[in-house]
């Protein structure tokens, strides 16, 4: 049989997809959108302290499209952590006025491959991917994959000198945008309904396009690779959010 490659996991991880409903929020008092937005803030900046004392992060996105409207992207050292910080926020205010559209659960992995002889429990640099500050980058990218299983092209099915060949050379792609795109991997077999989600982070949305769509001819990806929906978004602020909301 082959060999499975062993991973090294970091921190948990909650993408949290919400759609805005503007009718209840139109509708709302200004006593009650400054209480949502209050409430909201004060919960923001706690989180934002635990990122500052390097046991957790936290993002806020606008998204583009129909897909959501917000993503609060959130990482915890235990999965407890994330489920008291999820019921935290569905109490809040602002809640009452969004819509779950999508949610993601997984933990930061980096495989064996990535090592390269390096020891992952105590190399500085490998501690801090599996443990990530989130990029303070104007614009991000989020998609869900899988690897193939089918009678042609079975991933798991592959030797693992073969899929350490197949990895090394989609990283080779990838280094040509350091710089330009910076990732986060996250793991979530046994998590949730796909194998990996895939961050990305950019300063020039255009970067998303070109990165993903010269990897799709990588032999990996051309192979192997499944995705599922892509959401894309801007980095917003507690400053920026009131004024989306502003009415």
């Amino acid at each position: 049989m082959p060999e499975a490659v062993e991973t090294f996991d970091g921190w948990y991880c909650l993408h949290d997809f919400r759609q805005i409903d503007w009718t209840a929020w139109k509708l709302a008092s200004q006593e009650e959108r400054n209480q949502a937005l209050n409430e909201f803030n004060a919960l923001l900046s706690s989180w934002e302290d635990i990122e500052a004392n390097r046991n957790g992060s936290v993002g806020l996105y606008q998204i583009i499209g129909q897909k959501a409207d917000l993503l609060i992207m959130n990482l915890r050292p235990t999965m407890d952590e994330l489920t008291d910080l999820e019921t935290e926020f569905n109490k809040t205010k602002l809640a009452e006025f969004l819509i779950p559209a999508y949610s993601y659960v997984s933990v930061v992995e980096l495989s064996a491959y990535m090592a390269k002889g390096k020891d992952p429990n105590t190399d500085p640099e490998f501690q801090a991917r599996l443990k990530p500050v989130l990029p303070k980058w104007d614009h991000i990218c989020f998609y869900p994959m899988d690897r193939k299983k089918d009678a042609v092209n079975n991933w798991y099915m592959e030797e693992k000198d073969e899929r350490g060949r197949l990895m090394y050379e989609h990283g080779m792609t990838g280094r040509k945008y350091a710089g330009k795109v910076r990732q986060i991997i996250t793991g979530s077999i046994g998590f949730d309904d796909w194998e990996w989600g895939v961050t990305l982070y950019a300063h020039e949305m255009l970067q998303f396009k070109k990165l993903i769509y010269e990897m799709r001819f990588d032999e990996v990806s051309a192979r192997f690779a499944e995705f599922g929906e892509f959401y894309v978004g801007h980095r917003k602020t507690k400053e920026d959010l009131e004024k989306i909301m502003a009415v």
